[in-house]
């Protein structure tokens, strides 16, 4: 028994990430050239989408899912999809925090790479940057995992 083993050390819980990379990015300008004669600022709606795959025993892969789309009366300025992964090595980690960190914590991590993507892609289709506020991702998990439980205790309520 080497002493790596002997004190405990191989069963303390280790995460790292592997590697990120872009698994989807779409850019539309569908209205261009007359988009940029548009006097009207656009409204920009942005939905966020995470996923999560496991790979291998101890490989997750998490999935950002960023869609943004830029509306003005006279029709789309532009709309800009990205799909932005990273792997995750987990070894050891209790089975009841793996679920924030996959939901929570990852796409922390994640983040501020998939914000420069999109940010870079609009101004590449000739528009200002379009420069996504920070997430809390953390507490976006709790409120979700707040209405999980409620639901949960509403139809246990009704057995």
């Amino acid at each position: 028994m080497d002493e790596t083993t002997a004190n405990g050390a191989d069963n303390l819980p280790q995460i790292g990430l592997i590697a990120q990379y872009v698994k989807d990015l779409s850019f539309e300008n569908p209205n261009s050239p007359a988009v940029y004669q548009w006097t009207e600022q656009p409204q920009i709606d942005i939905q966020f989408n995470i996923s999560n795959t496991q790979i291998a025993d101890d490989v997750f892969e998490v999935a950002v899912k960023i869609s943004a789309n830029a509306a003005a009366d006279q029709g789309v300025a532009f709309a800009v999809e990205l799909v932005f992964a990273g792997l995750f090595g987990i070894r050891n980690v209790p089975e009841d925090q793996m679920r924030p960190f996959l939901y929570a914590e990852a796409p922390r991590l994640l983040f501020p790479f998939a914000r420069r993507i999109v940010a870079d892609a609009v101004q590449d289709g000739g528009f200002p940057p379009l420069m996504i506020d920070p997430i809390d991702f953390g507490a976006l998990y709790m409120q979700q995992q707040q209405q999980i439980d409620a639901a949960a205790q509403g139809v246990a309520g009704n057995a």
